[in-house]
């Protein structure tokens, strides 16, 4: 295993673009925990904190495919410097009027603004296809990029909570604006792999969203984030019902463990199953994993459960981001996978808000009955667009021939 993800790094400069990616990727997770825990400490109003994190996500949510589309278009030499440097500026304002108790308005224009951060997974997969495509090393190269994206998940959140209630309240925050300014230049900087831009095959201003393939795709993710959103919440809910709540931290890992272990194993296989239909393998396990959930009665219960629901999601992401490799228009890619990143990340917010209502109505079983619902819509929408994915996925994949 280890050997095929050595030779991902044997093309000059892999190692230098993933490294930086990596740092620059940590602040996507550690912006939206560390503003409400500091607006937390220095408001004191829970409810400001959650609304203006919610903010800097739907921003980003959405400024980050248009982005990507200007990276497709113009290069992300180009396009990362200036962006990030709006984004870097929006959150230093922002820490600035959470220390100095500037009016709650300008925290959320700041906050709508720091969302120019741009998707750097998108970026690092990029670089990866532009250097593998049409190679069995891109498959490994994916898979690797799903680890990693879960070892940021449980690094950041942790680290900035820390940082904002050991050191001081702007620390986390601060920190992952460091890491994106440091990370991104050092990314710019490895100019031998960055994927030179292509001229448009179709319509030149059509978006990759457009595509229908990718639109499902996307609901996919969707679906699949309510359940890491749900899992999430609802870990806290049920560790603080059953008097350990500091277990809710073990959970969570438990689940992001599951998910890298099969992740990095998946990525080893040479697969002679068509990717819609691995897509339906994987919405089934996930589907299945999560009805156990209403069944567990305590902590050591909920681990097992979760850790085997995790074994299912990194493959799922796989198999969805090697589709969109397949799908989307060359020139069109980093903006067809931040639309993928993008719903996941609408997902788990979504699982999130979700889920805490139903906690809050039902207990830790209303929550998790929201996972085995969104465990049905993404098995249900990955059967009614099997024939859609079908035919796209081998279409190009004739056309590449």
């Amino acid at each position: 295993m280890a050997g095929q993800y050595r030779e991902l790094f044997s093309a000059k400069g892999s190692l230098a673009f993933s490294a930086a990616g990596l740092l620059a990727r940590i602040p996507v997770p550690m912006m939206g925990i560390g503003i409400i825990t500091m607006l937390a400490r220095t408001r004191g109003d829970y409810g400001l904190a959650g609304l203006v994190s919610a903010a800097f996500t739907l921003s980003m949510a959405l400024l980050g495919p248009q982005v990507s589309r200007l990276v497709d278009r113009r290069g992300q030499g180009r396009i990362l410097m200036p962006v990030t440097g709006i984004s870097v500026l929006a959150i230093g304002a922002l820490l600035l009027c959470a220390r100095f108790g500037a009016p709650d308005w300008t925290l959320f224009v700041c906050a709508i603004l720091g969302g120019f951060m741009p998707s750097m997974a998108a970026m690092v997969r990029a670089r990866w296809s532009a250097l593998y495509r049409g190679s069995p090393r891109l498959h490994t190269a994916f898979a690797l990029e799903s680890v990693v994206d879960e070892l940021t998940f449980v690094i950041g959140p942790a680290l900035s909570v820390a940082l904002c209630t050991i050191v001081f309240p702007e620390a986390g925050p601060l920190l992952a604006v460091v890491l994106l300014a440091a990370g991104v230049l050092l990314f710019v900087s490895r100019r031998e792999t960055e994927p030179r831009v292509l001229p448009p095959s179709g319509a030149a201003g059509s978006s990759a969203i457009r595509l229908g393939a990718v639109r499902v795709l996307v609901l996919t993710l969707v679906a699949g984030g309510v359940i890491v959103g749900a899992v999430d919440v609802v870990s806290v809910a049920f560790a603080g019902a059953v008097g350990s709540p500091s277990a809710a931290g073990v959970v969570v890992s438990v689940y992001a463990v599951g998910s890298a272990i099969s992740g990095l194993a998946f990525g080893t296989l040479k697969l002679t199953i068509a990717p819609p239909r691995l897509l339906l393998i994987g919405t089934a396990g996930t589907a299945a994993s999560a009805v156990p959930l209403l069944a567990v009665d305590g902590i050591i219960g909920l681990c097992a459960v979760v850790f085997v629901a995790g074994l299912f999601f990194s493959p799922t992401m796989i198999v969805v981001m090697g589709m969109i490799e397949k799908i989307v228009p060359a020139e069109k890619l980093t903006e067809g996978m931040t639309w993928a990143i993008t719903g996941l990340s609408i997902g788990v917010a979504l699982g999130a808000a979700v889920s805490g209502e139903a906690v809050d109505r039902f207990g830790p079983g209303g929550g998790f009955a929201v996972a085995v619902v969104a465990g049905g819509l993404i098995i249900l929408i990955a059967l009614l667009s099997y024939p859609l994915l079908t035919r796209k996925t081998t279409t190009r994949e004739e056309a590449a021939c």
